[in-house]
């Protein structure tokens, strides 16, 4: 039983790094720089090990019928890519991906593009990927596989505690900017995470900043109250000073 959980938490966290070398190539060759994506400061993306595992132990029955199977993985993840950017804006009130610039997209949160993309990878990883890694898994000693899955766990679940704690930090930093200029808001925020330190600049790379709505709409209300306070204030100031 541990050794079946082990396998399946390392090849979670082996798919998540692939993934996000992936999303690292991808960015790169669309911005032709380097853009460190995930949602964590570690260098992985659970999105892509959740899905993979989910493919690997789940779609593993549609082995026979390539087509099948093309378009169950492509069903299943872009599925799981919607609600996680759905339940990551509910959240934090902002997106890590945004596709509302690419042809046939639901909501911005997946397109016809991507869902093709997860298709070709779901067969790539069922005939190719899967079948190498589960291989080499298989000539390491049980004890030793068990033993670097519980160091990896530790060590995942204090990168999950430091990255939530981080990001729950960006809605104060919001706060703090007193300009109603959706641009110029989008830019004082990033600079004052960045002066934060090597983990927020980790994670405001990360960060699809001008797919949050919310988070501009909330910030310019903060503005609107604080100007509206700072006049109530200046004007009893002013009565009071006529009293006298």
């Amino acid at each position: 039983m541990i050794d079946t959980i082990a396998l399946y938490f390392l090849l979670f966290i082996i798919y998540s790094f692939l993934g996000w070398g992936m999303e690292m190539v991808y960015c790169y060759y669309c911005t032709k720089k380097w853009v460190d994506r995930g949602f964590l400061i570690g260098p992985i993306c659970p999105i892509y090990g959740v899905g993979c595992l989910g493919i690997s132990i789940l779609l593993n029955k549609y082995y026979d019928d390539p087509i099948v199977l093309f378009l169950t993985t492509a069903f299943v993840c872009s599925l799981l890519e919607y609600f996680t950017s759905y339940i990551m804006e509910k959240l934090f009130k902002a997106r890590w991906w945004d596709y509302s610039d690419k042809k046939y997209n639901i909501n911005g949160r997946i397109c016809l593009e991507i869902i093709g993309a997860f298709g070709v990878l779901g067969l790539l990883l069922t005939y190719v990927i899967h079948p190498f890694i589960m291989s080499i898994l298989g000539h390491i000693d049980s004890s030793f596989l068990n033993f670097i899955a519980l160091v990896i766990f530790v060590i995942f679940v204090v990168d999950i505690a430091v990255s939530v704690k981080i990001i729950s930090g960006f809605k104060s930093v919001a706060k703090s900017v007193r300009k109603d200029s959706t641009e110029e808001i989008t830019k004082k925020i990033r600079e004052k995470l960045m002066k934060q330190g090597g983990l927020y600049k980790r994670l405001v790379n990360a960060f699809n900043f001008e797919a949050s709505e919310k988070l501009l709409k909330e910030v310019r209300q903060r503005i609107k109250e604080t100007t509206s306070k700072a006049k109530d204030k200046i004007d009893k100031q002013i009565k009071k000073k006529k009293t006298k």
